[in-house]
């Protein structure tokens, strides 16, 4: 609390940071020492003074998450293959290659092990560097290697603790990017405190640590974070070239970490290509930014050794189609309100057409099939059309992939974010449609952005960049609950920069005839600091209790089969069963599986249904055959799934397949059960 009111004294610093055209600095600046050096040395404070916060409000972060993370397992206290089996699904696949990586005698055998796989998928030699995103695994095994901390610390930790170190550059990028749009740090205090206080709405690291999402947002964040500040009117040439090496470095990284990448950037794009048509940024930037991202995706096309899906992606199609149809439409910013709305809607058609032909193009050519799962589950939850494919049903009766829960807004609401948030959203959405009318109507008249009549409502491109981007994720988040991490982390600092911004209050007081600089000061401040001691008031005992609850690993069943599976089956044999499990054979035992969770292959979600078929109404004989097609050596039967109750009548397991074999679900299966199975999963006992 203390140091709360410490940061209070210090506001004057923070209006007097170099923002261009704020009308209420004015008689701030008076307030502070004459002259060029002492407002220089009063920017150099400030600026350290907010730095140094946000390092410490991202270590602390990240400590705290990584101590909930060690306090609801036990973690330093586990057997290694509990600490393995923790992690769940496709997060054990993804760490057995980091795993894979340190047990090999060399870097050269380690690399040729991956190029070369035969016991991801049985009978079939895949390269896993080509088709799954763990670039990110063979880098932390190469450190670990040459690092000399190998009798300091064990693999796993420098695995988690990169992780957990990455949550502490997420939070910092969201900090400064609400920091770069308001003009005070206390804004990435408050966006800061609001990721924190609703952590289980932001994140979900600490529990799916190898997740691919937990390595690329923290690169997602700094992306957006450099973007804002690039978009800044009057960079100098140095820091221009400076600000578009980082957004190309970290688009890169972020490309590189996560397979569902260019779809995100497919939404940056779309946002690009809004407001360059309204006339809300700068068409030579909005080029940069398509053009660095077609860059990135083409390089990690060459390092996973030509991935045809990246090729084949919405994103490159769309970013070629805006840069051919804006050279066919020269003229496309000029005439009157009607004209100029013709040709927009001209150019928005052309380039739907374009991005379809030459998606249509690549795809034909490189025979690609591997995403279509996406676009019929997409096809199918938007009411386009009733399927019987698996894959796409599979999706659907997902939780995860349903609409984004009500009770959802309750958990924000009680920190104040989602009020704070259509606050913020409603004003400078208002603004946004005057400015986008203005530019339609007056584009005769406008040599570049920003650059309108004097008392107009003004948007800066930085502010319209964020309002759409967080448009966009919001209405993804609400379509789709698993992505709803991209939104509510933005979400915190779009709030934030509105509560702390002069040009928001300004408005707003205006529009009341209450306008007063000094007042705008005390409303930009004292607002932000209220909300930052409720939070510290309400939930502050809440973490601490979080902290000091103690909780143990605890999955018996699923530990068994893996000392089992150590113990009495050859080193060669290949298992089968679900995706979830056998990732998690595959960490534990080393064995050969016939399928895992990574779903972006469409031969690999043929054979999935082929294995799944144990679970269907099919007789022995063609379970057997199909069975040994993959060389199938053991089967793991789940009780979890025979006697499933988790989904719905006809998102069962065994109802799905029973659709897409052309059966009746209501009809019943007979199934055969074996103990072996996953463990419990409605969370782990109290640690006496």
């Amino acid at each position: 609390m203390m140091s709360i009111r410490q940061r209070r004294e210090i506001k004057a610093t923070e209006v007097s940071e170099d923002f261009p055209a704020q009308e209420e600095n004015v008689k701030l600046e008076n307030k502070l020492p004459s002259g060029c050096t002492s407002r220089r040395l009063w920017k150099i404070l400030s600026l350290t003074i907010g730095g140094t916060i946000a390092l410490c409000i991202g270590l602390l972060t990240s400590v705290y998450l990584a101590t909930l993370h060690e306090n609801d397992l036990w973690f330093s206290n586990i057997k290694e293959v509990e600490r393995e089996i923790s992690f769940r699904t496709e997060c054990g696949l993804y760490y057995s290659y980091y795993k894979q990586m340190l047990q090999a005698p060399t870097l050269v055998q380690g690399f040729h092990g991956l190029i070369y796989d035969n016991k991801t998928e049985s009978m079939k030699t895949i390269n896993l560097l080509q088709r799954m995103n763990i670039y990110q695994e063979v880098f932390l095994s190469i450190l670990y290697r040459v690092l000399p901390i190998q009798k300091y610390l064990e693999p796993v930790y420098f695995y988690i603790y990169t992780l957990f170190g990455l949550q502490a550059i997420y939070v910092t990028a969201l900090y400064v990017t609400s920091w770069l749009l308001s003009g005070t740090w206390l804004s990435g205090l408050l966006a800061a405190f609001w990721y924190v206080t609703n952590r289980i709405d932001t994140t979900r690291v600490e529990f799916t640590i190898p997740l691919r999402e937990n390595w690329a947002l923290p690169f997602f964040a700094i992306q957006i974070a450099a973007i804002t500040y690039f978009l800044r009117p009057n960079l100098q040439p140095l820091s221009k070239r400076l600000t578009l090496l980082a957004i190309f470095i970290s688009t890169f990284l972020f490309s590189l970490t996560w397979q569902f990448n260019q779809f995100m950037m497919l939404m940056q794009a779309l946002v690009l290509f809004t407001l360059d048509s309204l006339d809300m940024l700068p068409a030579v930037k909005a080029t940069w930014l398509y053009g660095i991202q077609i860059t990135s995706l083409l390089l990690v096309c060459i390092l996973q050794f030509f991935n045809s899906m990246i090729l084949g992606s919405l994103l490159i199609s769309f970013n070629l189609s805006v840069l051919i149809a804006r050279k066919l439409q020269k003229n496309l910013k000029t005439g009157s309100f009607l004209n100029r709305l013709g040709k927009l809607l001209l150019h928005l058609f052309m380039v739907l057409c374009l991005t379809l032909f030459l998606n249509n193009i690549i795809k034909k050519i490189l025979n690609l099939k591997s995403d279509e799962h996406i676009f019929k589950f997409l096809k199918a939850k938007f009411g386009l059309g009733a399927t019987r494919d698996f894959d796409a049903n599979l999706y659907l009766c997902e939780e995860a992939f349903g609409l984004l829960p009500f009770n959802t807004f309750g958990r924000l609401s009680d920190t104040l974010l989602f009020y704070a948030y259509i606050f913020v959203l409603s004003i400078t959405v208002i603004v946004a449609l005057v400015v986008a009318f203005h530019n339609l109507s007056d584009s005769t008249n406008q040599q570049s952005m920003g650059k309108m009549e004097k008392g107009t409502v003004d948007l800066k491109p930085e502010t319209a960049y964020n309002l759409i981007h967080t448009i966009l994720f919001g209405f993804l988040a609400l379509s789709t609950m698993r992505m709803k991490y991209l939104w509510t982390s933005h979400m915190c600092v779009f709030a934030s920069f509105g509560l702390c911004s002069p040009e928001i209050w300004e408005l707003l007081l205006k529009s009341v005839h209450l306008y007063n600089p000094k007042r705008i000061c005390i409303m930009r401040y004292s607002v932000p600091i209220l909300i930052l001691l409720y939070l510290c008031y309400k939930f502050w005992p809440g973490m601490m209790d979080e902290l000091s609850e103690l909780r143990e690993f605890y999955d018996p069943d699923t530990v068994e089969l893996m000392n089992w599976i150590n113990s009495n089956t050859p080193r060669k044999a290949v298992f089968a069963g679900s995706m979830q499990l056998l990732a998690g054979v595959k960490l534990c035992t080393g064995r050969t599986l016939t399928n895992h969770p990574h779903y972006e292959d469409s031969s690999l979600r043929e054979r999935t249904r082929a294995i799944y078929q144990i679970y269907a109404k099919r007789a022995p004989e063609e379970v057997h055959a199909l069975l040994r097609s993959f060389g199938t050596d053991y089967v793991i039967l789940e009780d979890s799934i025979c006697y499933e109750r988790r989904h719905r009548r006809g998102c069962r397991l065994r109802d799905l397949l029973d659709i897409a074999n052309g059966h009746n679900p209501s009809l019943g299966t007979l199934v055969t059960v074996t103990k072996a199975g996953q463990g419990r999963d409605d969370g782990w006992p109290r640690r006496e």
